[in-house]
């Protein structure tokens, strides 16, 4: 099997230097932007589809599921900075019989004030598509997703960032109502060949939120959140409702120096039985993450404000 490369590349909270500016002298919350954060992990994602349609008069339903692939990986950050690099071992019992597919994602999140923007762009090759016992595999078939969520975060005292990263910690517990609003653009081809048959898929969705981290003691937290809502569902011109369901849960261990957490997140799009092409759509995401921060070298801190005083980052 050849090993492929997974470049993950996170360029997290770029506009993070506005991000609740206010909130750093906040007794809820500590911030770690003035270190350096450098960490390794463990990751399984993907992106799976539910497709249902009529045939001959009766309802039915096929999977589609990527060749998933285990990664680890080394991240870095500093201020807006947020770099990660991860591959596919082939020690991970995942991995053993996934010879050419491919994952290739990018996600970034910037806050301006209270607004928080979050950008997803996944590209998958290689499915198993399945039909009651049926299990075929599509070596060539690729999907694309790229979109992402804008979300406004009424609790000043509720850091999200506690949940998406390392550079914040909550220090008192607190939650908040988060509205967000979703767009996604799904481009399935199934590339069997001579003729590759094409799906794409619009999704535009209104999701209420309620988000808490409970800190247990000064090291250990829990952060959860739900999200309920609907929407509608365009593929290739057949407009549907939707209903989107999201989970995040996060159990994390921090001190100044050293930190510990685990993740699991899922994106839920789901579409009724009377929908004429039913799709059913989800990203989950499993983390494992250890880390060290320290005090950035003089020559990066020196680069850093060379780049800010010309760029205003």
């Amino acid at each position: 099997m050849r090993l492929n490369l997974v470049y993950i590349v996170f360029f997290g909270s770029v506009f993070g230097c506005f991000a609740q500016k206010d909130t750093l002298q906040n007794p809820y919350f500590k911030s770690y932007d003035d270190k350096v954060t450098a960490s390794i992990y463990y990751l399984d994602t993907s992106n799976n589809f539910e497709i249902g349609f009529n045939s001959e008069g009766q309802k039915k339903y096929v999977d589609l599921n990527p060749n998933r692939r285990e990664q680890l990986g080394v991240g870095l950050s500093y201020k807006f900075i947020d770099i990660s690099f991860g591959f596919a071992p082939k020690f991970f019992s995942e991995n053993k019989d996934n010879s050419d597919s491919k994952l290739f994602s990018f996600n970034t999140r910037f806050y301006y004030k209270k607004w928080m923007q979050s950008f997803t762009y996944i590209h998958q090759k290689g499915f198993y598509i399945s039909e009651g016992a049926v299990n075929v595999f599509l070596p060539k078939m690729h999907t694309t997703k790229i979109g992402g969520t804008t979300s406004y975060i009424f609790n000043d005292n509720f850091s999200y960032k506690t949940l998406v990263s390392q550079n914040e910690w909550q220090t008192k517990s607190s939650g908040s109502f988060i509205p967000s609003f979703s767009f996604y653009y799904t481009n399935i081809n199934l590339n069997t060949e001579p003729d590759s048959s094409n799906g794409d898929i619009y999704v535009f969705s209104l999701a209420p939120s309620y988000f808490y981290n409970f800190v247990i003691s000064d090291r250990v937290l829990i952060g959860a959140g739900i999200a309920v809502g609907a929407g509608i569902n365009d593929v290739d011109g057949d407009v549907s409702a939707l209903y989107q369901l999201d989970f995040n849960l996060k159990l994390a261990y921090n001190r100044d120096r050293f930190f510990a957490f685990a993740s699991l997140n899922t994106l839920n799009f789901l579409q009724n039985e009377s929908a004429e092409a039913r799709l059913n759509d989800n990203i989950s995401t499993l983390k494992f993450n250890i880390g060290y921060r320290f005090d950035p070298p003089n020559k990066v801190k020196e680069v850093y404000e060379k780049v800010n005083q010309k760029t205003g980052l």
